[in-house]
């Protein structure tokens, strides 16, 4: 019983893993949908989101239910109540990459990125897959080396998205308040995927430790 007990606690972090991969494919087509103007693209995050959807739903059961059958103490409670908790942030993140995509479909068939901004939005792009590929290895092997790779990392993000904004409030800019609006929400989403990442790998300092962390 206790062997079938602990496969259910290892499926949990299974679960997160892929829940990770969907994010990180996510936001990837996202950004190329968002620069590309691809609207089947966009549309496929878009539909996909309910696959990461369906893990939360099923992670929060089974955790809720390992809660109520086996009374878990210590370690173990640690484990379900912080993937509780994580799992939360990984649909959130799923939410995120979600809403970029819908920024490129609510522009078609023009692209939401001025030409002066593309290089930034797909460095944005390209940290926030980095960001959520640690989180899922950081969640697989309970690194903590990772965990603290991914405070750094956040602030490479944090720095671009700083950038977008420096750009849209030069006075220089001729992108229009359209254009303004697009770019803060999609460096928005970006920056928020990130953070919901670090969360992650808090908890999972946390889950090993016992400590929290103070951002």
């Amino acid at each position: 019983m206790r062997d079938a007990y602990h496969d259910e606690l290892d499926g949990l972090s299974r679960s997160m893993v892929e829940m990770t991969n969907l994010c990180g494919s996510a936001m990837s087509r996202a950004t190329t949908a968002l620069l590309d103007a691809d609207l089947v693209l966009a549309e496929s995050v878009i539909a996909a989101d309910e696959e990461v959807d369906r893990l939360y739903r099923e992670v929060e059961a089974s955790a809720f239910d390992l809660l109520a059958r086996q009374q878990p103490v210590a370690s173990d409670l640690r484990t379900l109540v912080t993937s509780l908790r994580m799992v939360a942030d990984l649909e959130r993140m799923g939410d995120l990459a979600l809403h970029v995509a819908k920024v490129a479909r609510r522009r078609y068939p023009s692209s939401a990125v001025p030409p002066e901004l593309r290089s930034t939005i797909l460095q944005m792009g390209h940290a926030a897959e980095e960001i959520v590929a640690k989180a899922g290895s950081c969640i697989a092997g309970r690194d903590l080396t990772l965990a603290a790779e991914l405070e750094r990392d956040d602030d490479v993000m944090d720095e671009l998205h700083r950038k977008l904004f420096s750009v849209i409030l030069d006075d220089a800019w001729t992108g229009g308040v359209e254009a303004a609006i697009d770019i803060t929400l999609a460096g928005r989403y970006s920056e928020r995927f990130a953070d919901h990442a670090v969360s992650v790998a808090r908890r999972v300092v946390y889950l090993v430790t016992g400590e929290r962390v103070v951002a």
